[in-house]
This record gives structure tokens, C-alpha cells and sequence, in this order.
């Protein structure tokens, strides 16, 4: 998998973006993605940021951006308004995780959401080792992470089975970006998913 931007991620959610189709990237940062794909890809896009900082930065890179809360829903958007809604590195940040999915779900014809694997081996032999694990997936400390949830692959799939959703497509990665086909909830740091209803 190409490592676009040093994001493995945007590689995968850039191969599943169609020339001119529209995205609305939530808590899209800068606006990194956004920019790639409509460099890349001719997609149209908004994105969706709280932090007053990440959205003047969105803007100065030319990107579309609404400043709010994604805990608050995404009630300003009507159904099937865009092709895909992404959620990239922040699941594992979102408490509402059910209703922001079933919300994405709504807006959007398809979802890609990209995650750390709290079971990646290395994750395992940090807590092993008595402490909890930081990597470049999971760059912050235990008392300053935004993280609030701690799942796995194997989780997130028994959630989608459990809310009827549809995994359409999965590239499970290493820290290096490289795909892995065998033992993806071990040998998998990050997972990288298209879903539908």
C-alpha cells in the first residue's frame, strides 16, 4: 500500500474514491485528506472539524470546513447527501460510536473509517510489559490520549454484525503500511474499512 502524505490510511481511502464522487471528511484536521483526494480524484468535499486551529488551517488549504461537534450528530446533513462520510483515526475517540456510525450510515452512500488495533501484537507486549502501549498509531500517553475507547478489528466486525452493517472491503496494515492477508488482529496496527448499510 502506497504511503500517501506518511498516512497509509489515505492511500486505501483514496483507491475507493471515484474521479468527481463527494466526501465529507469528519474531523478532517487540516484537511490533509481532503486536499489529496481532490487533487487526486476531482472529488468534492467538505470536512468537519472542532478545533477552531485545524479549521483555519483547513481553510488555508483551500478545503470546504464546518466547525462542530461530531458527538452532536450530524443533523445539518441530509440523507445520502455524499458518496463516502470518513472517519479517519478517530473512532477510538468518538463515545457515541454506535449513533455516529448509524449517522454516517445515513449521510453517506458509503463509510470508510481507519482505526488502531489495540490487539496488534506490539500493543499486547507493551500492556504485557506492564505499561500501555504508544506508537505511531497511538502517539499519546495513557493520562493525555483522546482515545476513549480501546477495541480491535475483531471488535469493530462484531459491532458491524451486530448493527447490520455491511463490510464491503477491509485493508488491514502494519506500521509500515504493508497489507496483512493472515492473523490481521495480531500482526494488523491499523484497519481500514468500507462499510454500508
Amino acid at each position: 500500500m502506497t504511503n500517501t502524505l506518511g498516512r497509509p490510511d489515505f492511500a486505501a481511502i483514496a483507491a475507493w474514491v471515484q474521479p468527481g464522487e463527494s466526501v465529507l471528511d469528519l474531523r478532517c484536521g487540516d484537511g490533509t485528506l481532503l486536499k489529496l483526494l481532490q487533487q487526486e480524484r476531482g472529488a468534492r468535499g467538505w470536512g468537519v472539524e472542532i478545533d477552531p486551529d485545524n479549521v483555519a488551517a483547513a481553510i488555508a488549504n483551500g478545503i470546504n470546513v464546518i466547525q462542530g461537534n461530531l458527538e452532536g450528530g450530524l443533523a445539518g446533513f441530509e440523507d445520502r447527501a455524499f458518496d463516502h462520510v470518513v472517519l479517519s483515526r478517530t473512532l477510538q475517540t468518538v463515545r457515541h460510536t454506535e449513533g455516529i456510525l448509524r449517522e454516517m450510515l445515513r449521510v453517506g452512500r458509503e463509510v470508510v473509517v481507519s482505526f488502531p488495533n489495540f490487539a496488534y501484537w506490539k500493543n499486547r507486549m507493551a500492556v504485557m510489559n506492564g505499561r500501555m502501549p504508544v506508537s505511531e498509531d497511538l502517539p499519546y500517553q495513557w493520562f493525555n490520549t483522546p482515545n476513549v475507547r480501546f477495541f480491535t478489528i475483531d471488535d469493530f466486525e462484531a459491532l458491524c454484525t451486530q448493527m447490520g452493517v455491511t463490510i464491503r472491503e477491509r485493508h488491514v496494515l502494519d506500521e509500515e503500511g504493508r497489507l496483512i492477508e493472515e492473523e490481521q488482529n495480531f500482526l494488523g496496527s491499523l484497519g481500514v474499512y468500507r462499510i454500508t448499510r
